[in-house]
């Protein structure tokens, strides 16, 4: 696939370089304000290694699925598509809120209408709904199908859904404590709903009986959506569809709703597990606080 990508295809068009160079200028930002200009922020302190790396490799994975050849792949197989998806609405937005000091973000919270509007959308239901809400319009056959052939509206939609990614993850990864207002075992029932509320749109792609999306069974609807791709006034001709499909169609479609089904329970699984622990660490430190307030009670007494 690789050799035909290269061939048909213009390097613009597979490394997608406005979205790469945007993606180098936040990390440089990024690691300018945590190091060398740190000291313009109030209250500044050192942010360590594996903050900064966890953000870095968010924005790294945020480009990855957002755009360079997966953008292109995603294009000829669902499957690839389904992947970019899990990687820029599962993966890269709890790393980059992990990544991401507080100190950095109340200038911006504490604007009123800014903090206002954060808390509004990050509410737990709130975010829950607008996030897997958006997503499982997203894969209705009918708005799929449409958003791929119309760039101005796929633009639009794919914006509002990663604004709602980082609203759906902000109640579990919260960098700014007073904005976490989740216990620990609310954290854990939030994620879970959120698994159950991601799974009919993955059922629905893994169970189908019949290929559900014309992009990628209609070699003309497949050329105006790859049209996109490329650069203004470039044409693709409907001829590569069968010369670019590498697998059966069903297959395809198949193995898209079970890797995004896979990799959100990995990542699901991932933050169950260390809320777990973090919770239950600390009600191991408060039962220790407890117990020695307890102590010194019947030893004063």
């Amino acid at each position: 696939m690789w050799e035909q990508l290269a061939t048909n295809f213009s390097f613009s068009a597979i490394w997608s370089p406005a979205l790469m160079v945007g993606a180098i200028l936040v990390a440089g930002l990024y690691i300018m304000f945590t190091g060398p200009w740190r000291d313009s922020f109030k209250e500044s302190s050192r942010v360590p290694v594996y903050k900064k790396f966890m953000f870095l490799l968010g924005v790294f994975i945020f480009y990855m699925g957002l755009g360079g050849p997966l953008y292109i792949m995603g294009h000829l197989l669902l499957s690839i598509h389904m992947l970019q998806m899990a990687l820029v609405y599962i993966v890269a937005p709890p790393l980059i809120l992990a990544g991401l000091p507080a100190w950095m973000l109340r200038p911006v919270l504490n604007v009123k209408i800014i903090g206002k509007l954060v808390r509004v959308f990050t509410f737990p239901i709130i975010s829950l709904i607008l996030f897997n809400g958006l997503f499982s319009l997203y894969h209705l056959p009918e708005v799929f199908d449409y958003l791929m052939v119309h760039y101005t509206a796929q633009t639009i939609f794919v914006n509002v859904l990663i604004f709602a990614s980082f609203a759906m993850w902000w109640p579990v990864v919260t960098p700014v404590p007073e904005f976490d207002t989740l216990s620990g075992v609310k954290k854990l029932g939030y994620i879970f709903a959120d698994g159950v509320l991601l799974t009919p749109a993955c059922a629905l792609i893994i169970f189908a009986t019949h290929p559900l999306y014309a992009s990628y069974t209609d070699p003309t609807v497949w050329a105006n959506a790859i049209g996109y791709c490329i650069p203004s006034g470039a044409n693709v001709s409907p001829e590569l569809f069968s010369q670019m499909k590498p697998m059966d169609t069903m297959e395809d479609q198949q193995l898209g709703g079970i890797i995004m089904k896979i990799v959100q329970e990995i990542v699901y699984g991932s933050a169950l597990g260390y809320i777990f622990f973090q919770w239950a660490r600390k009600q191991r430190e408060q039962d220790a606080a407890e117990l020695k307030a307890s102590d010194l009670q019947m030893n004063k007494a």
